[in-house]
């Protein structure tokens, strides 16, 4: 007797309908806003060499506050991308490592920041251009008529 196969996770997303990202109460706007902070793609990025302490992440990723990255560290535990070890020693060591949903995020946020790496000067020239010569803002262009 053939039975079904049940279903795996990347069945159930397929299956799922798609959600209107451009929604403003479309659910998935808070996830993007957790996975897509500047932190939050850098500590992303530095989980998948290995797992780190808070201390090795502040130091790894210059310019983060503590508050920031404890705050980010927490929305990404909540997420499900991060996982928190609290090892019982003297003083408590805590460890932070990706899980399983967190591996597989991590490459496509590498590519990101690869991408921003590669294209940098790039930008930058762009940033200069506007910069020396700004738009005029649409309500005070039309006031010029």
């Amino acid at each position: 007797m053939n039975q079904p196969m049940p279903e795996t996770a990347n069945d159930q997303e397929r299956v799922r309908p798609q959600r209107d990202v451009f929604a403003a109460d479309c659910p998935v706007r808070p996830i993007f806003g957790d996975i897509t902070s500047r932190w939050a793609t850098l500590v992303i990025t530095a989980l998948t060499a290995r797992p780190h302490r808070f201390s090795q992440l502040a130091a790894r990723i210059g310019g983060v506050s503590e508050k920031m990255l404890a705050q980010t560290l927490r929305a990404l535990t909540r997420d499900g991308l991060v996982s928190r070890t609290v090892t019982p020693t003297v003083p408590i060591q805590v460890t932070y490592e990706l899980t399983d949903l967190g591996r597989d995020l991590a490459p496509r946020l590498k590519d990101l920041v690869t991408w921003v790496d590669h294209h940098t000067s790039t930008i930058q020239a762009a940033q200069a251009t506007y910069d020396a010569d700004p738009p005029i803002p649409p309500a005070v262009a039309n006031h010029r008529r």
